[in-house]
């Protein structure tokens, strides 16, 4: 395996295995962590991006139709997420914006789970201890400073396992992330800045807040970092496999810059059209994350028209049960907004929750006398 340790500053270009058309190539730093990658394994890296970008189609949908008040879409950053997971071990936290959700699924959250978030039945579709997974984090940058200081706490306990957190090209112009790549550097914390530059921050280009590479700026703060091809999945896997293996051997914390790109809105209330040319979304489209895959499968014989119709009819029954579940998800009890807020009494939310007990009840008790007053005029 290749030694990195000393490596203090971002490689020169951006690190790529597979490209846009599918041919593969050799990287001095990358290659040496995914030389164990068999077809078959790169076949399930393929199956995985399917499936999660069918879930993004099938969610857009349905917030569409009026049955998600918000979805955040991944398309064309499947590579992305699919990469960096995969190359996780299952006591590594994952510490996610609010677009990981095909990290999400990878992980073993459930589908309706996932979607009651952007319905509004649930503050968050999964128990973090269980799955080792933060919930989605709205507010821009916080995660750092959490994924920072469970992994400050994960060394003071003598673990192995680090904590990754997910952020944007956006999130990086946040003093939290700052103060977070301070704090990990300062005490060696095992922790990953995974960053999907996906061009645009909502409607700013990543071009107006950083007018040099993004992965350029951790060095100033003693983190090694590395840019790669983010619609590469095996380039991803590879960075975050040597992240990892700097993290649990005790070199601390390091930075990745995966530069991909959003093919979908920010969210599905925004209208990119807006601000954003055809002639982008063309040149990107060409860079497909997954079509790169399938043409090097395919020239390896690995993927024939039986294969890819098994994976297509996986992704729509996933599809389908997380229209299922979102669906039928049921309303929750307007009295539960008061539950998991502290682990024991307070005082302040007790008030607040009979004042707002009492506030629902004023409802009940005016439909009683409606109901009352009508019957007695008939």
């Amino acid at each position: 395996m290749l030694d990195t340790s000393s490596d203090s500053g971002p490689q020169p270009g951006i690190h790529q295995i597979i490209a846009a058309d599918g041919t593969l190539h050799a990287d001095e730093v990358l290659s040496p962590f995914v030389a164990d990658v068999s077809d078959e394994q790169l076949v399930q890296l393929y199956r995985d991006m399917v499936v999660i970008r069918r879930i993004d189609t099938e969610a857009t949908a349905l917030q569409r139709q009026g049955q998600l008040a918000l979805w955040p879409p991944m398309l064309g950053q499947e590579a992305s997420q699919i990469g960096s997971v995969r190359a996780l071990e299952e006591d590594d936290f994952i510490f996610p914006t609010y677009r990981e959700n095909g990290v999400a699924y990878c992980r073993g959250a459930d589908l309706a789970g996932i979607m009651s978030t952007w319905r509004g039945t649930a503050n968050t579709g999964w128990d973090p201890h269980e799955f080792n997974m933060a919930t989605p984090q709205i507010i821009i940058g916080a995660q750092t400073l959490h994924a920072t200081g469970y992994a400050m706490g994960l060394t003071m306990d003598g673990k192995e396992s680090l904590s990754i957190a997910y952020l944007g090209d956006g999130a990086t112009s946040q003093g939290d992330v700052h103060e977070s790549m301070v704090f990990a550097a300062s005490f060696q914390a095992p922790v990953i800045f995974f960053c999907q530059n996906n061009h645009w921050a909502i409607s700013e280009p990543v071009g107006l807040q950083a007018h040099s590479p993004i992965a350029g700026r951790a060095p100033g703060y003693g983190i090694p970092s590395l840019r790669v091809d983010g619609n590469d999945v095996l380039a991803v896997l590879a960075a975050t496999r040597w992240a990892g293996a700097r993290a649990r051997s005790g070199g601390g914390p390091s930075f990745i810059e995966a530069v991909t790109y959003r093919m979908g809105a920010h969210t599905t209330a925004d209208d990119p059209t807006r601000y954003r040319g055809v002639t982008e979304l063309e040149e990107w489209g060409a860079k497909d994350p997954i079509a790169r895959v399938r043409a090097l499968l395919t020239a390896r014989g690995k993927l024939d028209a039986g294969r890819e119709a098994e994976i297509a009819g996986q992704a729509d029954a996933v599809a389908a049960e997380l229209r299922a579940g979102c669906i039928n998800l049921p309303d929750p009890d307007p009295m539960a907004l008061f539950d998991n807020v502290y682990t024991g009494d307070h005082a302040i939310l007790d008030r607040q929750r009979d004042h707002f007990a009492r506030y629902l009840a004023g409802f009940a008790a005016t439909e009683s006398a409606t109901t009352t007053l009508e019957g007695s005029r008939s």
